[in-house]
């Protein structure tokens, strides 16, 4: 992990039990980090959507005296960095936060041990499922596209509903020992549930998410987080969508015959006039 302020921030709230308010509070502070140390505790509540009283709770739920407390810290630990020259119009602040999402992503792969985990995980499970509802789903759809292509059986699962838990069911029955799935905000009820289900089933559940400090985190056994923005009407997922990347290299690594694959996929293509040069 970095030294960035944002990376301490994170390491800061990491192994305390946080209430889904808390959550909130703490990924908008970590997104905010630049700003963390100089926001009142109303400014902090309205940022993150919340009560003020929840920010205070928020700082006792730390182990501190009261959110003064927690802001003296910050200003300690997690100074301030120096911003850029303010964006002309709103396309571009949301672009310039997408690009500071992507930097927050790099400095999280820093250290490369969990995504070469993750990558381990998903290249032995055999099927492997791949979730991904509502907002998310076309970041699973996008991962299960070229997963395909080198992984023996990708299966995507898309669609909610009662059969959700039969195909995780069907999952398991056919060998699969891993679940990968994209948890983007507004957060399903029906994602948290389905990942409780696959633990319970024996699967290890991956989870790429919004932060850390997502509601999936307590049904995820490792969860990779990329930002998402927020400074248009809808969300952009920029960061999500390259973590999803990522993964897919590092499951690649472990796949002895992924290169093969490719190749001969490009083969047949060639052959059938499939992409027009």
């Amino acid at each position: 992990m970095s030294d960035s302020p944002a990376a301490r921030l994170q390491v800061l709230f990491e192994g305390h039990r946080l209430t889904p308010t808390q959550r909130r509070i703490a990924h908008c502070m970590v997104r905010r980090a630049a700003d963390a140390p100089f926001l009142s505790s109303v400014e902090l509540a309205e940022l993150a959507g919340v009560s003020q009283p929840s920010v205070t709770r928020f700082a006792v739920a730390l182990g501190f005296d009261g959110y003064p407390a927690l802001r003296r810290h910050l200003r300690d630990v997690a100074p301030a960095e120096e911003s850029g020259a303010t964006a002309a119009n709103e396309y571009q602040q949301a672009v310039d936060a997408e690009i500071e999402n992507l930097r927050h992503l790099a400095e999280v792969l820093a250290d490369p041990e969990p995504v070469e985990r993750a990558g381990r995980l998903l290249a032995a499970s055999r099927p492997l499922p791949v979730l991904g509802l509502r907002a998310a789903a076309s970041q699973a759809y996008g991962f299960s596209y070229f997963a395909a292509k080198v992984h023996p059986e990708v299966r995507l699962l898309d669609e909610g509903g009662t059969m959700l838990a039969d195909r995780i069911d069907a999952a398991v029955r056919a060998g699969a020992s891993a679940l990968l799935c994209f948890a983007l905000p507004r957060h399903p009820r029906e994602v948290v549930d389905a990942l409780a289900y696959a633990q319970s089933a024996g699967l290890t559940v991956v989870t790429v998410a919004d932060s850390a400090f997502a509601p999936v985190a307590a049904h995820s056994d490792l969860l990779l987080p990329a930002a998402v923005g927020t400074g248009l009407a809808f969300d952009t997922a920029c960061a999500p969508m390259l973590l999803g990347r990522v993964l897919l290299e590092a499951m690649c690594d472990n796949l002895p015959d992924a290169q093969a694959r490719l190749e001969e996929f490009d083969v047949r293509a060639a052959a059938r006039g499939l992409f027009v040069e």
